[in-house]
């Protein structure tokens, strides 16, 4: 069964926009553990405006399912990251001024970076990720760096899958695919959610996690986190 991880930047987001700490974000993190999520995800970024990093320093001592830590591998997060020591560390490329993650990372372009990264982190014995777009030209340099998985960016598949569903599924089964035959194993996120999850997952058999924060958060508005937990665990059965 694929693995659900909960996104919760989007709770600190609102908490943020009043200044002080309600909602609470400790107390949501556990909570959604407590109601059968299998991992709680986290994207710090440099001007805090939604996780601040005192966060995942509170999280990083109570969460006690999966934790998985994104961001860019600049020397702030990196010494977070080590200094926390998650269970899973996954890189993204993302600049500080953009909105939300929106591209993989080309690792020719960037290899030294990620090389000397990811040896650090698993030296600290954390699993590494790295986000990949779907794309089988880049999905073919993972053979360029010693990671231990690749977190598929779906936003492409969201975008498309009410246009037709099996187009916009059928590059991520041949990434899928190919990662596997290279000993990567695969995470999954972004604009997944309950109308577009279980078809994703059933189409890639060797999913072992999804992070989903924007669109869970949304659902849980409406009908509360404990159904919301269910409601996406059992698309994932």
């Amino acid at each position: 069964m694929t693995k659900l991880s909960v996104n919760i930047n989007k709770v600190a987001t609102i908490r943020n926009a009043r200044g002080n700490n309600v909602p609470n974000v400790l107390k949501v993190a556990l909570d959604i553990e407590k109601f059968g999520a299998d991992g709680i995800t986290v994207h710090p970024r440099p001007d805090e405006r939604h996780i601040r990093y005192a966060d995942v320093f509170d999280l990083a001592n109570e969460v006690t399912t999966e934790f998985n830590v994104e961001g860019y591998p600049n020397k702030k997060f990196m010494d977070l990251v080590l200094s926390t020591k998650p269970h899973q560390v996954t890189l993204v490329p993302d600049p500080p001024e953009v909105l939300t993650s929106n591209a993989g990372w080309k690792i020719k372009n960037n290899l030294s970076l990620l090389q000397e990264s990811l040896a650090e982190f698993k030296k600290a014995g954390i699993r590494t990720s790295v986000f990949m777009e779907a794309n089988l030209k880049d999905i073919e340099e993972l053979a360029l760096i010693d990671v231990d998985r690749a977190e598929l960016y779906t936003e492409s598949y969201a975008s498309g899958y009410q246009k037709n569903r099996e187009e916009a599924i059928a590059p991520f089964m041949d990434a899928a695919k190919l990662a596997s035959e290279m000993g990567v194993d695969l995470n999954a996120g972004h604009d997944l959610s309950l109308e577009n999850l279980k078809y994703f997952s059933d189409s890639i058999p060797n999913l072992l996690e999804v992070s989903i924060g924007h669109a869970f958060v949304a659902d849980a508005l409406y009908y509360g986190f404990e159904k919301t937990v269910g409601m996406y665990k059992n698309l994932l059965k």
